[in-house]
């Protein structure tokens, strides 16, 4: 990973959505949905540069900071600018991460590793302008390609379990689906009855299943995730994408995706 670049990684056609802060919230999402994305570059024409992104956990805390009880309506929201839900969100904003199209897509998991972010934008330094968004899904499938080229490593055939991957504890669940947020006091058995009638269910996973069968399957579900069960069907952890890219990538590599101690502070 090393030797390839971010731009070997960007295909011939693709589709990028950006929007100006400017522009009214609904109107944004309506767009990110219709074009069947998850998050957009923001662009400020005052100051004429990229800004941040947009993305479905901007909607959440909005959401979390606005509402008081199912008896007052949020419908407003939806009119607000997207400037506006910034300012009022600031304190959890963070300054666009970016990676150059002739980084390597190591540096570019570690990035997306270590900031904890899902999108990074590529970014020609020569233009300023956002040529596509690089995500955790385009790389593991990028590496699943490359698995014809190269001899696969031994710890693909070992299990999540022997390599330890996965979060096995504390875990918690957050659902936001249809626009159905002006009661947010339901329980999620009721959540879910909203839920549209193409939804599969949920990807899931067991400890004792190798490596290459787990990227194999996240890879082809499309999902940012699997949830591990047991034998009974019970929760019992959950693996990501992220985890996935640490022990494919940059564990060999000789990282293990944490802030280097002058990035921690």
């Amino acid at each position: 990973m090393k030797n390839h670049k971010c731009y070997e990684i960007i295909p011939t056609s693709s589709k990028l959505v950006v929007f100006d802060v400017s522009l009214r919230v609904k109107k944004a999402f309506y767009a990110l949905v219709h074009n069947g994305v998850r998050a957009a570059p923001l662009w400020d024409s005052q100051r004429q540069d990229f800004v941040g992104m947009l993305t479905i956990t901007d909607f959440i805390n909005i959401l979390h900071h606005y509402y008081k009880s199912p008896n007052i309506k949020m419908d407003e929201l939806e009119e607000h600018k997207i400037e506006t839900w910034r300012d009022v969100l600031k304190e959890k904003a963070r300054p666009l991460v970016s990676i150059d199209p002739d980084m390597s897509l190591y540096e570019a998991v570690k990035m997306l590793i270590q900031q904890k972010i899902h999108r990074l934008p590529i970014v020609d330094e020569n233009t300023g302008n956002v040529i596509y968004i690089l995500t955790h899904k385009r790389i593991l499938k990028f590496l699943a390609l490359l698995k014809a080229e190269i001899r696969n490593p031994s710890f693909l055939k070992k299990s999540l379990k022997e390599l330890n991957i996965g979060t096995m504890s504390n875990i918690a669940t957050n659902l936001a689906a249809e626009k159905t947020y002006n009661n947010l006091d339901i329980s999620v058995e009721e959540a879910l009855k909203f839920r549209h009638s193409y939804f599969e269910g949920v990807s899931t996973c067991k400890a004792d299943e190798t490596l290459e069968v787990i990227m194999d399957r996240i890879i082809k579900a499309g999902v940012h995730r699997l949830v591990m069960v047991d034998d009974e069907q019970h929760v019992i952890g959950v693996v990501s994408l992220s985890d996935l890219l640490t022990h494919l990538v940059l564990k060999p590599g000789g990282d293990d995706g944490r802030f280097p101690s002058s990035m921690s502070n």
